[in-house]
């Protein structure tokens, strides 16, 4: 399963996510940015490629629907929830991915 995982500057929360499931033997995972200003910003080929689309916040999810609808028009987007209030590799931040991604996608 190609997984996406998305937050607003690629910064801190989905590099995270990123490094966190990346070794997963079901899943193929990378992270990217809503914002311009992303290390990695945010481009239709990464949609078109994500089976499964995990944002960390619903503002998240808004901007994605507004700027691509008909790109995931038949997309799952799951909202973790998380918050802007950790730092890269955080073990907070380790923990709340680990649990509640493993619960959205059922592993």
């Amino acid at each position: 399963m190609n997984v996406l995982f998305i937050c607003s500057r690629n910064q801190w929360r989905s590099p995270t996510a990123e490094q966190v499931w990346r070794r997963h033997p079901e899943l193929s995972v990378k992270s990217a940015g809503t914002s311009c200003n992303a290390r990695k910003p945010l481009t239709p080929t990464l949609l078109r490629w994500a089976d499964v689309i995990c944002v960390m916040e619903q503002k998240h999810k808004n901007r994605i629907v507004a700027e691509y609808r008909r790109l995931i028009a038949h997309k799952t987007i799951h909202v973790l929830d998380i918050p802007d209030d950790y730092q890269y590799m955080d073990p907070e931040l380790v923990r709340l991915l680990e649990e509640v991604v493993a619960h959205r996608l059922g592993l």
